[in-house]
């Protein structure tokens, strides 16, 4: 069985009109995917050069391969039936490693075609790094890289207005542009550039910030065997992410001509702001993860998908999403419900298997950021709190005391968290103090909460009645009251 590559396995290759910054999975079966879909159905005609952003041999170069791989797309899709899509990705045209190929890397930069740079170079990636400096081969840093090629493409074509770059990072940090092309202004400035530079930097160039959605799995090591003899094709750089897919650049509207969306259709919005898109991402996926961990976890269920395919966890998530986040959110309900019913056939997906507990990770601090803005904003605009919001706080505080059965399991938090609830649980079990009195000391802990929530009307009171239902009945029979 042959490995791929473009003699044995001929087909379509473009001319190189993107850079794109990192090699890993997300980007390879989120952007390649994508351009590859573009090129297929449009005159987009871009290949992709990537260039490998930090010093490191493992994995290897794509270019062992003539830049082709494999993604596996599967899931639910739109109908809720189960789907598996295999494709032969031909749009990355080679990897280049900045460390080994210096040169290589700056000539990028005279090639008059290239039009797009996309990035992932982790949540750290943008970032700044003091002591880069111009001549270094390379920078550290992925901005001071940046500003570098910029610098160089300016020179190449005297500063013309034609020959700049519309940059769109990937990276999961707020207005990931807005912070790209600070950092690059930052380096502009601190190397001494020239001004015109500066000036060719705002003018010519185009910084895009973005939301990107998309579970990847990556290379499915048990499966890799079986998929293979299926494909008839050996590929060390297989690729496995979800059916479900989002991308929100917030840029002008001439973008989607740019890209030929308005030739094809993807699931790619240009916006004004990304904000409410955020928000509805970490409201509806994020907060309905969040607070059907504990719940699920405690009714004796393992997995995101079991948790799914039990009735009343399902109309449990479901109705949370629906009367109690959807409702105060910022963007038209029909988008909105579009959405969370995504979320669920996403959270249904039997190609994967979601642990609960993995997810269960920082819960406490993960409940304050993606739920209680929804709680909180629930009871100003109904007088009333959110009834299954603060059934979910209950659950949390349930699920920390690490017990499941009689059996315990391992928590994952701040160790000052920790801490403080093994402490709760032990007073509680010596009756040095009462549920009502637990929930208190948690809801009062400003340093956390960044407000007192004690001074919630309410919330006290409802949150130690759900608790005390769940220690004496069970998750089981707690439930019932909420779905």
């Amino acid at each position: 069985m042959n490995t791929l590559n473009r003699h044995d396995f001929p087909g379509a290759q473009y001319p190189s009109r993107i850079i794109q910054f990192g090699e890993g999975n997300f980007l390879r079966a989120f952007i390649g995917w994508q351009i590859d879909l573009l090129n297929e159905h449009t005159d987009l005609n871009a290949g992709i050069e990537i260039v490998r952003p930090i010093d490191s041999a493992f994995p290897p170069s794509l270019s062992t391969q003539d830049g082709l791989y494999t993604t596996i797309i599967r899931g639910l899709n739109e109908q809720g039936d189960a789907v598996s899509d295999a494709r032969l990705i031909r749009s990355v045209n080679r990897e280049i490693n900045v460390y080994q190929d210096y040169e290589t890397f700056l000539q990028l930069a005279h090639n008059p075609d290239i039009r797009f740079v996309f990035s992932n170079t982790t949540e750290a990636g943008i970032s700044y790094h003091a002591g880069d400096k111009f001549e270094d081969t390379p920078a550290v840093s992925y901005p001071a890289k940046l500003t570098r090629l910029l610098f160089e493409r300016f020179c190449r074509f005297d500063g013309a207005a034609d020959k700049g770059w519309i940059i769109v990072p990937c990276e999961l940090i707020d207005y990931n542009g807005e912070a790209l092309r600070e950092l690059v202004l930052r380096y502009a400035q601190e190397w001494a550039l020239p001004t015109t530079f500066t000036q060719w930097l705002h003018e010519a160039n185009t910084f895009c910030s973005t939301l990107v959605d998309r579970i990847v799995t990556g290379y499915p090591r048990d499966e890799a065997a079986a998929i293979e003899a299926q494909l008839g094709y050996k590929d060390a750089f297989l690729d496995t992410a979800e059916h479900f897919y989002l991308f929100v650049i917030q840029g002008p509207a001439w973008l989607a001509k740019e890209l030929r969306l308005d030739r094809y259709p993807l699931n790619v919005l240009i916006v004004d702001d990304i904000k409410p898109y955020k928000a509805r991402k970490v409201a509806i996926l994020n907060g309905a993860h969040t607070a059907l961990v504990p719940v699920a976890w405690l009714a004796g269920l393992n997995t995101v998908g079991e948790a799914m395919n039990d009735a009343d966890v399902c109309r449990f998530v479901e109705q949370t999403i629906n009367e109690e986040i959807i409702p105060v959110l910022d963007l038209p309900r029909d988008e909105l419900l579009s959405f969370a019913r995504a979320v669920t056939s996403r959270f249904q997906n039997p190609y994967i298997q979601h642990q609960l507990l993995s997810i269960a990770l920082n819960g406490m601090t993960k409940f304050r950021t993606r739920i209680l803005p929804q709680l909180l904003a629930g009871l100003e605009a109904t007088g009333k709190l959110p009834p299954r919001l603060t059934f979910a706080l209950a659950a949390l505080i349930a699920f920390y005391q690490g017990e499941r059965n009689g059996e315990s399991y391992p928590l994952q938090d701040d160790e000052r968290w920790l801490a403080r609830y093994q402490q709760l649980w032990a007073d509680l079990r010596d009756q040095q103090i009462d549920t009502q009195q637990l929930v208190h000391r948690v809801l009062s802990d400003s340093s956390h909460w960044e407000q007192d929530l004690t001074r919630v009307p309410g919330l006290v009171d409802r949150v130690a009645e759900d608790l005390q239902l769940i220690q004496s009945q069970g998750m089981r029979a707690a439930l019932t009251r909420y779905c």
